[in-house]
């Protein structure tokens, strides 16, 4: 059997704000926006990547500290933290470099969700190790 990853659905509070924060401020596109059994829902993402379903209700079933995060790679994180602090969204976590080819840090989404943005060195040029 073969699999490859679909879309990772997160039940939000507030569907504008989540929204905002994954559209506007990460940039993930619009593939769609649509209503299902009452329920407002954006999938979000690049075509031929995994999506990002955004489904609006009152309460997230699944609570943020239970230890699911989101992930994305991105090519500098300097850039990517500069972008997001300048936008009013504070580090969670991090950076962090948990070996000479990774850096990551975390972000919390609207609904206290970690959102992990990551840059990858194929040659290990990181310098030094905040891990």
């Amino acid at each position: 059997m073969k699999l490859s990853l679909n879309w990772i659905t997160l039940r939000v509070r507030d569907l504008e704000k989540s929204l905002h924060f994954y559209h506007s401020i990460l940039g993930l596109p619009i593939e769609r926006r649509f209503e299902s059994r009452g329920k407002q829902i954006v999938m979000l993402g690049a075509a031929g990547q995994p999506k990002i379903e955004l489904i609006q209700g009152n309460d997230p079933t699944l609570k943020p500290e239970c230890g699911v995060s989101v992930g994305f790679e991105v090519e500098s994180l300097e850039e990517a933290i500069a972008h997001l602090t300048s936008q009013g969204i504070p580090l969670a976590r991090g950076p962090i470099m948990p070996n000479p080819q990774m850096r990551f840090f975390y972000v919390l989404d609207p609904d206290g969700f970690e959102v992990q943005l990551a840059e990858h060195s194929q040659a290990g040029a990181f310098q030094g190790n905040n891990a």
